[in-house]
């Protein structure tokens, strides 16, 4: 670290993403909620409809959820960095397998954020797997999820479809598993381009 930083640092300590504390320089969390943190247990399942199994790294509560929203709604980018760090750390290693494929983000949210949150944490999840990203997904329509009551994500659920051939292995990661819906539809659109094994891969699950 050079003077400037230094510097920088004491005149605006970093803060933490989830709770707002000062916390070491570099760090994306404090101390307190990483160790909360690192008590958070993973949820492995069999999936929603066409997924061949589902993981997520940790509940939709505590400091897991104020991550995702400090990628989402206020833009701290470093973030995903720490999410696909506790992804590749925790995943059981024969899920890890294939291409990696982000969620795509609905245009309108896209353009508003200028930045897709399940992107980012697709793309630095890739460069820690060693593996390929394919940008195969898009989504259509205006209509998203958050904020829908879980009758209404199901019913209707978001118009995904492949614009490339799929890989035969894909892992699709997502930040938050809700319904299903989404990853469901990702899932169809893949199998239709080409897969064969779809794991769906994401940082939270809403319990």
């Amino acid at each position: 670290m050079d003077l400037l930083q230094i510097a920088s640092s004491l005149l605006a300590p970093p803060l933490c993403a989830a709770c707002g504390r000062g916390c070491r320089a570099g760090a994306v969390l404090c101390t307190r909620c990483s160790r909360a943190l690192a008590t958070a247990t993973p949820i492995f399942s069999g999936g929603p409809h066409g997924i061949d199994r589902a993981w997520s790294s940790a509940p939709h509560d505590g400091v897991a959820r104020s991550l995702v929203g400090a990628l989402k709604f206020r833009r701290l980018l470093p973030v995903a960095e720490l999410m696909a760090d506790r992804i590749h750390w925790l995943a059981p290693g024969h899920l890890l397998g294939g291409v990696v494929v982000g969620v795509p983000a609905a245009p309108p949210r896209l353009r508003r954020r200028g930045f897709d949150p399940a992107g980012e944490l697709a793309a630095a999840l890739a460069a820690r797997l060693g593996t390929e990203l394919a940008p195969c997904l898009a989504r259509r329509g205006l209509g998203h999820q958050v904020g829908r009551r879980r009758a209404e994500r199901i019913g209707r659920p978001p118009q995904i479809e492949a614009i490339a051939e799929s890989p035969r292995s894909v892992l699709l990661i997502d930040d938050v598993l809700t319904t299903g819906a989404t990853l469901t539809s990702c899932a169809m659109a893949l199998r239709d381009a080409g897969a064969r094994r779809v794991v769906a891969l994401t940082f939270t699950r809403r319990l």
